[in-house]
């Protein structure tokens, strides 16, 4: 197999669709021979049996986890690669974090219910690290918000559509959920031995309307060590290409870059795994610098 890399992946151990062992399957078909699972605030998916999965299909994993933090202004995502995974303080602060997961689906369930949406709760709460993805797919597909979903967007939204409507700051659910900062996010996964990327800065630049100033501020503040510059964005079915840009971003600043594709399911709303059919196409040369930075032998 040729050398692809895809260091930014979620499994249904998060907020993915498909099993760790279902991602290496899509990995290998196609072409993709490193990659990193990335759930949210657990490692959960990293087991023996995944390890030997993989081998047998000729695929590399580095261990990787995205941290949810919290800034003044909104949610950045804090990637963690080349971890300690048996840590224990490491494993003992992502549990705390996803037990505030639960507690927020009560408190945001609560909130949505009482603007007539039908959240089914007890199902929600099975889900180790739920996320607001989790909570807003199952209110979009739930037939019985069909009336008031289509009132209140006169369509049937996505489950991103309405996190942005109804969930996030300032919107009429949003619930405050507890978390870490950026820099407590550096120092737990630096703590595990860890590397630090600040994800998608595409996304905290034109979703979330972090200026690159406040981006660069906060990496700087919380000693990221690098730029996950190698990403697509998605926004209303168009594709965002700003790699040139964040690419150069981080040379600036002297800070390492990553590629990860964000693939949760093939739905549209992220690229494929290894960003095939993508306009990024990074030479052996690039894959080693990525790989060396993160201490890695492969």
């Amino acid at each position: 197999m040729s050398k692809n890399i895809d260091l930014h992946i979620h499994t249904d151990v998060s907020d993915g669709e498909l099993t760790p062992k279902k991602i290496i399957d899509r990995a290998y078909n196609n072409g993709v021979s490193i990659i990193s699972i990335t759930d949210h605030d657990t490692v959960d998916a990293y087991t023996e049996d995944l390890y030997e999965y993989a081998c047998s299909k000729g695929i590399k994993i580095i261990s990787g986890v995205e941290i949810s933090s919290k800034t003044s202004k909104a949610t950045m995502h804090i990637l963690g690669y080349n971890i300690d995974i048996n840590n224990y303080e490491f494993k003992e602060q992502l549990r705390l974090l996803r037990n505030s997961r639960h507690e927020y689906l009560h408190n945001v369930g609560k909130r949505l219910s009482e603007l007539g949406y039908i959240v089914n709760i007890e199902k929600l709460d099975k889900i180790d690290a739920v996320t607001k993805a989790h909570i807003a797919l199952d209110i979009v597909n739930n037939k019985a918000n069909e009336e008031l979903l289509l009132r209140e967007f006169n369509h049937i939204p996505k489950k991103g559509e309405f996190i942005e409507a109804i969930m996030n700051e300032g919107c009429i659910a949003y619930v405050e959920k507890k978390t870490v900062t950026p820099k407590e996010a550096s120092q737990l996964i630096k703590k595990a031995g860890g590397i630090v990327i600040l994800a998608h800065p595409v996304v905290d630049e034109r979703k979330d309307k972090f200026t690159v100033e406040e981006i660069m501020n906060i990496v700087k503040e919380a000693e990221i060590e690098g730029l996950e510059a190698n990403y697509i964005s998605i926004e209303n079915d168009m594709k965002i290409d700003e790699c040139e840009k964040w690419n150069k971003i981080a040379k600036e600043n002297n800070l390492m870059t990553t590629i990860g594709s964000d693939f949760h399911k093939k739905d549209g709303s992220h690229p494929d795994i290894g960003l095939i059919n993508e306009n990024i196409n990074l030479n052996d040369e690039e894959i080693e610098r990525i790989i060396n930075n993160l201490r890695l032998n492969i």
